[in-house]
């Protein structure tokens, strides 16, 4: 059975300290949709919290290759605005040949 396509979920996040301060939180992993990565995205970011907040290291890559590798205190997803697509990896540009920097 083929694996599923590879999703980036982008949800806008804002400090509820500074609310000017604003940003995107990325999670990348497989699901069969985009409802379905946008959960998956959710209970990972959950699942990190939970940790976080107890004072536990948190869980880095599930079986399904989501994770949340950092949680931040003071900052706010908005889920309701979160999207989601086949994920474009940002190196796609580079290929097998030498460039100069």
């Amino acid at each position: 059975m083929p694996q599923p396509p590879y999703y980036e979920v982008d949800v806008p996040i804002r400090s509820t300290e500074m609310p000017a301060r604003i940003g995107v939180h990325i999670f990348t992993g497989w699901a069969d949709s985009r409802a379905a990565a946008v959960q998956a995205a959710h209970d990972a970011y959950d699942t990190a919290r939970t940790a976080a907040e107890a004072g536990q290291e948190i869980p880095h890559r599930g079986p399904d290759g989501w994770c949340c590798c950092g949680y931040r205190t003071g900052w706010e997803l908005d889920w309701s605005a979160a999207t989601a697509g086949p994920w474009r990896s940002p190196y796609s540009w580079l290929n097998s040949t030498t460039y100069e920097l």
